[in-house]
């Protein structure tokens, strides 16, 4: 919208007083002002709507603060209707709230360090003090006091070696450092957590740079850049190994979001402008592995990439992703992959427009809920892949085959402006409907593609933070740490300690990569252990 070069401010109000007014008298010079302005605001928003073809849903998602939630209960009492009594299911409405005080259990301190401490005067078999008869025995519990103490996210420890020189030959003897103590400055952890704060919470250089120093522990931001990116070619074979299993998925998710390289040389097209952070989330073997790549190329292109790597002789595999054709990769005729869209995307466009067709759409919403809390009935039954497919065919398909229907019939009968906002949102169901209900054909077809939703929230908070990287070097190390960091947090894999211990065996990692993967790196660290104790 143009800015004029006076603001006049005026409410709703006063103009009804105006044009009220203007019945008995004439108007004067400063209320004929006013009343002029506020004509040339609509004027200017009617120009704004046909020019950029603006539904009025989106003017007012311009003009108002985005909801908070996409709740099928919430959302339709924003709209000023009541959902029907089998709505609300994703509201968990019917679970009994959880008993307890909010606060964290000791076992929640799994990181925690373990202190044993036995009683000063008595132990196990020793006569009870109190009625001197009975004899002690220990409780397979011990009463458990968590102690939370604070400190600098990296420490530092300034070691004093005393030195004696020879007043005769000046030999100087300088005392050993304690053991463990090497003889580099920065250990593998200080890179860990540098690591982590950087690409797993979005915590830039020079911000981790300000609280060191404010800490008295100065860390400058050049520092921790060459400290990462050392680490990240100690641990790029274990990167590598997390692409090829990926590669060999029977789901892939795939999504991008917008990012920024100053020094970017384009791999692409000169004519290509824009830049990516594109998202790949893998299930295998009941793994979930999520893979980022930051650059020129789409989330299409970086999936053809992985998909080099996949075995020949495995089954096409499932692709998740909305209906963005950047999204679909170019593959050789060897490589296919079975197309499914993802429902959130499809049921967001009726979210969008609740305001002007609440009735219409809280139809299709209490139906979409329906059928993702039969989802949900079936996670937390443990179906597996086959029974929740027959689970859905006998409830979700003749929901979905219902909203199919009605969606023909809106457009069929022209109950709508097939243009507005609600003919638009039933259009993009109908075309995309085959890719929509894979999972009602196909056996471990999921719902949507949030899981590559949320993985992408990693490289947004980057963004949001950092703003940027420098050159396309720092986005690979970006990558590589962020891919590692979230596929331990999709595993339950304590990241600090992973990244700690694949620099530490470096050399065995670089040997057998396969064998150091979060899901299995602790068995392994137990074996190379026991054989290094052997020896």
């Amino acid at each position: 919208m143009k800015l004029t070069a006076e603001t006049i401010e005026v409410s709703i109000q006063e103009l009804e007083t105006l044009v009220d007014g203007a019945r008995e008298q004439p108007l004067s010079e400063e209320n004929h002002r006013k009343l002029k302005g506020a004509i040339e605001t609509l004027a200017e928003l009617t120009r704004m709507l046909a020019d950029q073809e603006t539904t009025l849903s989106q003017l007012r998602a311009l003009l108002l603060k985005a909801p908070t939630t996409e709740k099928t209960g919430e959302t339709l009492k924003r709209a000023g209707i009541e959902p029907s009594g089998q709505a609300g299911k994703d509201q968990k409405a019917d679970k009994k709230k959880r008993k307890g005080h909010g606060r964290k259990p000791a076992s929640a301190f799994a990181g925690a360090r373990k202190v044993d401490v036995a009683h000063p005067t008595l132990k196990r078999g020793d006569r009870c003090v109190e009625c001197g008869k009975g004899k002690l025995y220990p409780l397979k519990d011990p009463a458990v006091r968590v102690r939370i103490v604070g400190q600098a996210p990296i420490q530092a420890t300034v070691y004093g070696l005393e030195r004696l020189r020879c007043n005769l030959c000046q030999e100087v003897f300088e005392a050993a450092a304690p053991e463990g103590v090497g003889e580099d400055k920065y250990d593998e952890t200080a890179a860990s957590m540098v690591a982590i704060l950087k690409y797993g919470n979005g915590v830039p250089f020079y911000r981790l740079e300000g609280l060191q120093g404010n800490l008295g522990i100065p860390l400058p931001a050049s520092t921790q850049w060459e400290m990462v990116e050392k680490a990240a070619e100690s641990i790029a074979p274990a990167h590598e190994e997390l692409m090829r299993q990926a590669a060999q998925g029977e789901v892939l998710y795939n999504d991008d979001t917008t990012a920024r390289i100053l020094q970017l040389k384009r791999e692409t097209s000169e004519d290509r402008t824009g830049v990516f952070t594109s998202g790949i989330v893998a299930t295998a073997a009941g793994h979930k592995m999520a893979l980022f790549f930051t650059g020129d190329k789409h989330a299409g292109e970086n999936l053809a990439g992985v998909l080099k790597w996949r075995a020949a002789e495995l089954p096409p595999p499932i692709q998740m992703c909305d209906a963005l054709s950047r999204n679909v990769p170019k593959l050789p005729r060897e490589l296919e992959l079975v197309m499914a869209n993802c429902l959130t995307h499809g049921r967001r466009n009726f979210v969008v427009v609740v305001d002007n067709f609440p009735i219409e759409c809280r139809y299709v919403l209490e139906a979409l809920g329906e059928v993702y809390g039969t989802d949900e009935v079936a996670r937390e039954q443990g179906m597996t892949a086959a029974e929740r497919l027959a689970y859905h065919q006998e409830r979700s398909g003749p929901l979905m085959e219902g909203l199919r229907q009605w969606g023909e019939q809106q457009l069929a009968e022209h109950k709508m402006e097939p243009n507005s906002g609600l003919g638009k949102a039933i259009r993009y169901l109908l075309k995309h409907w085959e890719k929509l209900t894979l999972f009602l054909r196909r056996e471990g077809a999921p719902l949507d593609n949030n899981i590559c939703e949320r993985a992408l929230k990693k490289a947004i908070l980057h963004r949001k933070n950092a703003l940027f990287y420098k050159t396309r070097n720092g986005a690979r190390v970006g990558d590589l740490f962020m891919s590692l960091i979230h596929t331990c947090e999709l595993c339950g894999a304590n990241s600090f300690d992973y990244l700690t211990e694949l620099q530490r065996h470096a050399a065995e990692l670089q040997r057998n990569p396969r064998e150091w993967m979060p899901w299995n790196y602790r068995a392994t660290l137990e074996r190379t252990n026991a054989v290094d104790k052997a020896a």
